[in-house]
């Protein structure tokens, strides 16, 4: 793995003190809902350290609302899983398959025989939605649909063999990346409730944009080679190497350069922020729920790029899983009809 790649992320890391009770927490829920079977699968499981994701990502969070992003982060990468092999390189079931975690969504409650993604989904969606703001609740049903319709978009990716230009590479791998919704697991976190004038505002939905990326970029570099042995096309550094027709160096150089220019763009926005904010005449405490997502968004990045130098998922998948196989070692998707 590229793991000696350096970003250059000038946020602060911080740490929620509640760490180790969510491990504790965390476990106990996998295997409540089946995510994650007894034995080796669960050794594996946790070494890639879900909560110390969530801890990082979220360091203001703690108790039920830390369990609930650990929880969230441990659905998207065992979900994740379930598409490497056969599943993934079918678009037309991936998309079935999708529909029906989508349906939870919009009201559907899982079945008695339920497969353990739409169970422990069902559950982070109850308890996301409890009590949440009902714009924040129409916010995350979206993004979650974008996520879900993703993982068919990129099976056609599979299927065609070669990496998308930039443009469209980006609009998959944003959604398969489910970029949005840390971010709004961090503003349900944190309790800020943004005027939506301020939240659709240029400033901060290029803010978010950049955010979004440079998570999903960096993460790109470090996950390039457990992609490229799968036959995985919706990578940076894949893209960059077909369209200009360079070197695995080369590719990462840019890579690292797309990153800078992001993280450059967030700061310049982040200025601006305050006169935006006196110009649509927000009050101190509307203010202070600007504020306060703007660091959700720095923290966000922060935190899962410290997270992703050091977890085992990258580290050390080619030891525990085979490098041209499925990146999982339980199906726990249901993938008939």
């Amino acid at each position: 793995m590229p793991q000696d790649v350096e970003f250059h992320l000038p946020f602060p890391v911080r740490c929620s003190p509640d760490l180790e009770g969510a491990r504790r927490r965390n476990l106990e829920w996998v295997r409540r809902t089946g995510l994650v079977e007894e034995g080796r699968s669960l050794d594996w499981y946790a070494s890639w350290d879900m909560p110390l994701l969530a801890a990082l990502g979220f360091p203001y969070a703690q108790g039920a609302m830390l369990d609930l992003c650990a929880d969230a982060m441990a659905f998207f990468f065992v979900f994740d899983d379930q598409f490497d092999g056969i599943l993934g390189r079918n678009p037309a079931r991936a998309a079935t398959v999708c529909q029906r975690m989508t349906d939870i969504v919009h009201g559907a409650v899982p079945a008695g025989n339920a497969d353990a993604c739409a169970v422990a989904f069902a559950d982070i969606w109850a308890r996301a939605t409890g009590g949440a703001h009902p714009g924040w609740v129409a916010r995350a049903a979206h993004e979650w649909e974008y996520y879900f319709a993703a993982q068919a978009h990129e099976a056609v990716g599979r299927l065609r063999g070669v990496p998308a230009d930039m443009e469209t590479y980006l609009q998959v791998r944003r959604g398969i990346a489910g970029t949005d919704l840390p971010l709004s697991f961090g503003e349900r976190a944190a309790g800020p409730t943004v005027p939506p004038s301020a939240f659709h505002s240029p400033q901060l939905r290029l803010m978010r944009q950049a955010a979004i990326d440079v998570t999903l970029m960096c993460n790109d570099v470090y996950s390039l080679e457990k992609e490229e042995a799968r036959g995985d096309m919706d990578n940076l550094v894949l893209v960059v190497e077909h369209a200009r027709r360079c070197g695995r160096e080369e590719a990462v150089a840019e890579a690292r350069e797309e990153v800078r220019r992001r993280v450059l763009r967030f700061g310049e926005l982040a200025l601006q922020v305050p006169g935006l904010c006196a110009l649509l005449g927000l009050t101190d405490r509307e203010t202070a729920a600007v504020d306060r997502y703007v660091d959700v968004m720095r923290l966000w990045m922060s935190g899962y790029h410290a997270w992703q130098t050091r977890t085992h998922r990258y580290t050390d998948a080619p030891r525990v899983v085979p490098a041209p196989g499925p990146g999982y070692l339980d199906r726990v998707l249901d993938a008939e009809p």
